[in-house]
Protein backbone atom coordinates (compact mmCIF):
# COMPACT_ATOMS: atom_id res chain seq x y z
CA UNK A 1 0.00 0.00 0.00
CA UNK A 2 1.33 3.34 -0.88
CA UNK A 3 1.54 6.42 1.37
CA UNK A 4 -1.64 8.06 -0.59
CA UNK A 5 -3.45 5.14 0.09
CA UNK A 6 -2.42 4.73 3.77
CA UNK A 7 -3.24 8.59 4.25
CA UNK A 8 -6.46 8.20 2.67
CA UNK A 9 -7.79 5.17 5.08
CA UNK A 10 -6.56 7.48 8.41
CA UNK A 11 -8.62 10.30 6.80
CA UNK A 12 -11.59 7.65 6.48
CA UNK A 13 -10.68 6.13 9.93
CA UNK A 14 -10.62 9.35 11.52
CA UNK A 15 -13.73 10.80 9.83
CA UNK A 16 -15.50 7.83 11.14
CA UNK A 17 -14.37 7.51 14.51
CA UNK A 18 -14.29 10.90 15.14
CA UNK A 19 -18.57 11.05 13.92
CA UNK A 20 -19.11 7.69 16.40
CA UNK A 21 -17.34 9.62 19.51
CA UNK A 22 -19.13 12.77 18.79
CA UNK A 23 -22.13 11.70 18.61
CA UNK A 24 -21.61 9.15 21.96
CA UNK A 25 -20.44 12.13 23.27
CA UNK A 26 -22.98 14.29 22.60
CA UNK A 27 -26.49 11.71 23.10
CA UNK A 28 -25.10 10.14 26.12
CA UNK A 29 -24.13 12.85 28.23
CA UNK A 30 -25.86 15.90 26.66
CA UNK A 31 -28.72 15.62 25.08
CA UNK A 32 -30.33 13.22 27.92
CA UNK A 33 -29.69 15.57 30.17
CA UNK A 34 -32.35 17.95 27.76
CA UNK A 35 -29.10 20.33 27.06
CA UNK A 36 -28.10 21.90 23.24
CA UNK A 37 -25.38 21.98 21.34
CA UNK A 38 -24.60 25.08 19.49
CA UNK A 39 -24.09 25.73 16.20
CA UNK A 40 -26.08 24.34 13.52
CA UNK A 41 -27.08 21.21 15.60
CA UNK A 42 -28.59 23.33 18.27
CA UNK A 43 -30.82 24.89 16.06
CA UNK A 44 -31.69 21.30 14.37
CA UNK A 45 -32.21 20.10 17.75
CA UNK A 46 -34.90 23.47 19.19
CA UNK A 47 -36.76 22.40 15.55
CA UNK A 48 -36.94 18.23 16.82
CA UNK A 49 -38.18 19.60 20.14
CA UNK A 50 -40.90 22.05 18.43
CA UNK A 51 -41.81 19.00 16.00
CA UNK A 52 -42.04 16.70 19.18
CA UNK A 53 -43.48 19.05 21.68
CA UNK A 54 -45.64 20.94 19.63
CA UNK A 55 -46.48 19.45 16.28
CA UNK A 56 -46.55 16.18 18.50
CA UNK A 57 -44.65 14.04 15.38
CA UNK A 58 -44.44 10.76 16.37
CA UNK A 59 -41.01 9.47 16.97
CA UNK A 60 -39.84 6.29 18.43
CA UNK A 61 -38.36 6.13 21.92
CA UNK A 62 -34.58 6.82 22.31
CA UNK A 63 -34.31 8.27 18.37
CA UNK A 64 -33.35 11.29 17.87
CA UNK A 65 -34.22 13.26 14.53
CA UNK A 66 -32.11 16.00 15.16
CA UNK A 67 -29.38 14.22 12.91
CA UNK A 68 -31.71 13.86 9.88
CA UNK A 69 -32.72 17.57 10.36
CA UNK A 70 -29.38 18.58 10.74
CA UNK A 71 -28.54 16.78 7.39
CA UNK A 72 -30.72 19.25 5.58
CA UNK A 73 -29.48 21.97 7.24
CA UNK A 74 -26.07 21.50 5.95
CA UNK A 75 -26.91 21.28 1.85
CA UNK A 76 -25.99 24.82 1.51
CA UNK A 77 -23.08 24.39 3.58
CA UNK A 78 -21.58 22.03 0.80
CA UNK A 79 -21.78 24.20 -1.81
CA UNK A 80 -19.96 26.90 0.11
CA UNK A 81 -17.10 24.53 1.03
CA UNK A 82 -16.94 23.76 -2.38
CA UNK A 83 -16.71 27.03 -3.82
CA UNK A 84 -13.45 27.74 -1.27
CA UNK A 85 -12.21 24.75 -0.52
CA UNK A 86 -12.37 22.64 -3.27
CA UNK A 87 -14.08 19.32 -4.36
CA UNK A 88 -12.13 17.64 -2.01
CA UNK A 89 -13.17 19.02 0.52
CA UNK A 90 -16.67 19.68 -0.13
CA UNK A 91 -16.65 15.50 -0.92
CA UNK A 92 -15.15 14.78 2.43
CA UNK A 93 -17.34 17.39 4.33
CA UNK A 94 -20.89 15.48 2.77
CA UNK A 95 -19.38 12.09 3.84
CA UNK A 96 -18.88 13.36 7.72
CA UNK A 97 -21.65 15.00 7.62
CA UNK A 98 -23.86 12.20 6.51
CA UNK A 99 -22.05 9.77 8.88
CA UNK A 100 -22.23 11.92 11.57
CA UNK A 101 -26.24 12.04 11.19
CA UNK A 102 -26.58 8.42 10.95
CA UNK A 103 -24.60 8.01 13.95
CA UNK A 104 -26.36 10.82 15.65
CA UNK A 105 -29.94 8.80 14.93
CA UNK A 106 -28.44 5.46 16.01
CA UNK A 107 -26.88 6.16 18.92
CA UNK A 108 -29.98 6.15 21.49
CA UNK A 109 -30.36 9.05 23.92
CA UNK A 110 -30.65 6.87 27.44
CA UNK A 111 -33.79 7.94 29.76
CA UNK A 112 -31.61 8.10 32.86
CA UNK A 113 -28.73 10.04 32.43
CA UNK A 114 -25.43 8.54 32.90
CA UNK A 115 -23.93 11.15 34.24
CA UNK A 116 -26.67 13.02 36.13
CA UNK A 117 -24.45 16.03 37.53
CA UNK A 118 -24.84 19.13 34.50
CA UNK A 119 -21.40 20.54 35.74
CA UNK A 120 -19.63 17.16 35.01
CA UNK A 121 -21.98 15.54 32.15
CA UNK A 122 -20.79 19.26 30.59
CA UNK A 123 -17.22 19.10 30.76
CA UNK A 124 -16.74 15.21 30.05
CA UNK A 125 -19.20 15.39 27.47
CA UNK A 126 -17.35 19.00 25.58
CA UNK A 127 -14.09 16.64 25.70
CA UNK A 128 -15.52 14.05 24.00
CA UNK A 129 -17.51 15.61 21.63
CA UNK A 130 -14.80 18.21 20.87
CA UNK A 131 -12.14 15.27 20.91
CA UNK A 132 -14.62 13.68 18.09
CA UNK A 133 -15.24 16.62 16.31
CA UNK A 134 -11.31 17.72 15.50
CA UNK A 135 -10.43 13.98 14.85
CA UNK A 136 -12.95 14.26 12.25
CA UNK A 137 -11.08 17.67 10.86
CA UNK A 138 -7.77 16.05 11.19
CA UNK A 139 -8.84 13.83 8.52
CA UNK A 140 -9.66 16.59 6.37
CA UNK A 141 -13.37 16.42 6.32
CA UNK A 142 -15.74 18.34 8.59
CA UNK A 143 -19.01 17.46 11.07
CA UNK A 144 -20.69 20.02 9.10
CA UNK A 145 -22.07 23.46 10.40
CA UNK A 146 -19.50 25.91 11.83
CA UNK A 147 -16.80 23.64 10.94
CA UNK A 148 -17.62 24.05 7.42
CA UNK A 149 -18.22 28.10 7.79
CA UNK A 150 -15.05 27.85 10.34
CA UNK A 151 -13.00 25.90 7.67
CA UNK A 152 -13.55 28.22 4.90
CA UNK A 153 -13.31 31.78 7.34
CA UNK A 154 -9.96 30.59 8.50
CA UNK A 155 -8.73 29.91 4.94
CA UNK A 156 -9.55 33.73 4.25
CA UNK A 157 -9.03 35.58 7.33
CA UNK A 158 -5.33 34.33 9.20
CA UNK A 159 -7.07 35.01 12.84
CA UNK A 160 -10.06 32.76 12.56
CA UNK A 161 -10.37 29.11 13.48
CA UNK A 162 -13.20 26.69 13.66
CA UNK A 163 -13.42 27.24 17.96
CA UNK A 164 -13.72 30.34 17.55
CA UNK A 165 -16.84 30.67 14.60
CA UNK A 166 -18.39 27.60 17.02
CA UNK A 167 -18.55 30.33 20.00
CA UNK A 168 -20.10 33.43 18.01
CA UNK A 169 -22.94 30.66 16.00
CA UNK A 170 -23.21 29.53 19.77
CA UNK A 171 -24.66 32.76 20.97
CA UNK A 172 -27.48 32.95 18.87
CA UNK A 173 -28.60 29.24 19.61
CA UNK A 174 -28.42 29.73 23.16
CA UNK A 175 -30.07 33.05 23.22
CA UNK A 176 -33.18 31.80 21.85
CA UNK A 177 -32.41 28.69 24.64
CA UNK A 178 -32.97 31.81 27.13
CA UNK A 179 -36.36 32.60 25.84
CA UNK A 180 -37.85 28.74 26.06
CA UNK A 181 -36.04 27.18 28.96
CA UNK A 182 -34.63 28.10 32.40
CA UNK A 183 -31.60 29.71 32.46
CA UNK A 184 -29.99 26.93 34.34
CA UNK A 185 -30.32 24.72 31.26
CA UNK A 186 -28.66 28.04 28.96
CA UNK A 187 -25.70 27.97 31.24
CA UNK A 188 -24.36 24.41 31.56
CA UNK A 189 -25.25 24.32 27.57
CA UNK A 190 -22.69 27.30 27.27
CA UNK A 191 -20.39 25.60 29.44
CA UNK A 192 -20.36 22.58 26.89
CA UNK A 193 -20.12 24.64 23.84
CA UNK A 194 -17.01 26.53 25.56
CA UNK A 195 -15.11 23.18 26.06
CA UNK A 196 -16.10 22.12 22.89
CA UNK A 197 -14.83 24.28 21.19
CA UNK A 198 -11.34 24.90 23.24
CA UNK A 199 -10.65 21.00 23.01
CA UNK A 200 -11.71 21.12 18.82
CA UNK A 201 -8.75 23.98 18.65
CA UNK A 202 -6.49 21.43 20.52
CA UNK A 203 -7.52 18.89 18.64
CA UNK A 204 -7.71 20.31 14.86
CA UNK A 205 -3.84 20.62 14.67
CA UNK A 206 -3.77 22.18 10.97
CA UNK A 207 -4.80 25.63 13.04
CA UNK A 208 -1.84 25.47 14.79
CA UNK A 209 0.91 27.35 12.64
CA UNK A 210 4.70 26.14 13.53
CA UNK A 211 7.67 27.57 12.65
CA UNK A 212 10.79 25.30 12.02
CA UNK A 213 14.32 25.84 12.00
CA UNK A 214 16.81 23.12 11.06
CA UNK A 215 20.21 22.43 11.11
CA UNK A 216 22.40 20.39 8.54
CA UNK A 217 25.50 19.74 6.80
CA UNK A 218 23.93 18.38 4.17
CA UNK A 219 22.37 19.66 1.25
CA UNK A 220 18.96 19.12 -0.74
CA UNK A 221 16.67 19.29 2.13
CA UNK A 222 15.58 22.36 0.99
CA UNK A 223 14.65 21.24 -2.65
CA UNK A 224 13.22 18.23 -1.56
CA UNK A 225 10.69 19.49 0.88
CA UNK A 226 9.78 22.73 -1.97
CA UNK A 227 8.87 19.99 -4.07
CA UNK A 228 7.35 17.73 -1.46
CA UNK A 229 5.18 19.87 0.29
CA UNK A 230 5.36 22.79 -1.62
CA UNK A 231 5.93 24.98 1.36
CA UNK A 232 8.83 28.00 1.06
CA UNK A 233 12.41 27.10 2.61
CA UNK A 234 14.97 30.30 3.15
CA UNK A 235 17.87 29.47 3.56
CA UNK A 236 21.47 31.07 5.48
CA UNK A 237 24.70 29.71 5.32
CA UNK A 238 26.50 29.43 8.90
CA UNK A 239 29.06 28.07 10.89
CA UNK A 240 30.04 25.62 13.25
CA UNK A 241 31.46 27.71 16.63
CA UNK A 242 33.70 24.74 17.64
CA UNK A 243 34.03 22.48 14.57
CA UNK A 244 34.39 25.58 12.28
CA UNK A 245 32.90 23.46 9.88
CA UNK A 246 29.91 24.83 7.42
CA UNK A 247 26.13 24.55 8.25
CA UNK A 248 23.21 25.32 6.46
CA UNK A 249 20.36 27.19 8.44
CA UNK A 250 16.77 26.89 6.79
CA UNK A 251 13.76 28.38 7.92
CA UNK A 252 10.21 26.75 6.99
CA UNK A 253 6.81 27.53 8.42
CA UNK A 254 4.37 25.17 8.32
CA UNK A 255 0.79 23.92 9.83
CA UNK A 256 1.34 21.30 12.96
CA UNK A 257 -0.24 18.50 10.52
CA UNK A 258 2.94 18.81 8.13
CA UNK A 259 5.48 18.81 10.54
CA UNK A 260 5.71 15.13 10.74
CA UNK A 261 6.08 14.92 6.74
CA UNK A 262 9.07 17.55 7.05
CA UNK A 263 10.78 15.76 9.59
CA UNK A 264 10.44 12.93 7.37
CA UNK A 265 11.87 14.40 4.62
CA UNK A 266 14.99 16.32 6.44
CA UNK A 267 15.56 12.36 8.30
CA UNK A 268 15.60 10.72 4.98
CA UNK A 269 18.41 12.98 3.99
CA UNK A 270 20.55 13.70 7.13
CA UNK A 271 19.59 11.65 10.05
CA UNK A 272 22.04 13.86 12.25
CA UNK A 273 20.06 17.24 11.24
CA UNK A 274 19.11 19.30 14.33
CA UNK A 275 15.92 21.19 14.50
CA UNK A 276 13.86 23.62 16.60
CA UNK A 277 10.02 24.14 15.98
CA UNK A 278 7.83 26.88 17.88
CA UNK A 279 4.29 26.12 17.82
CA UNK A 280 1.27 28.65 17.94
CA UNK A 281 2.98 31.49 15.66
CA UNK A 282 1.22 34.34 14.99
CA UNK A 283 1.75 34.79 10.96
CA UNK A 284 0.99 37.61 8.42
CA UNK A 285 1.64 38.27 4.98
CA UNK A 286 2.30 35.71 2.23
CA UNK A 287 1.12 32.36 3.93
CA UNK A 288 -0.94 29.87 2.62
CA UNK A 289 -2.90 28.35 5.37
CA UNK A 290 -4.04 24.54 4.82
CA UNK A 291 -7.02 23.24 6.62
Amino acid sequence: MNAKKREQLTQIFCMVGGSLIYALGLNLLITSLGLYNGGFLGIAQLIRTFLVSVCHVPVPAGVDIAGIIYFIMNVPLFYMGLRIMGKEFAVKSLFGVAVISAFLVMVPIPSVPIVEDYLTACIIGGIISGFGSGLILRGRGTAGGPDIIGVCCAKKYPNASVGKVSIILNIFVYGICLFMYDIEIVIYSLIYATVFSLVVDKVHIQNINTSIMIFTKKEGISKAIMEQTGRGVTNWDGEGAYTRKTSYILFVMASKYEVPQIKHIVHSIDPHAFMILTEGCSVDGNFEKRL
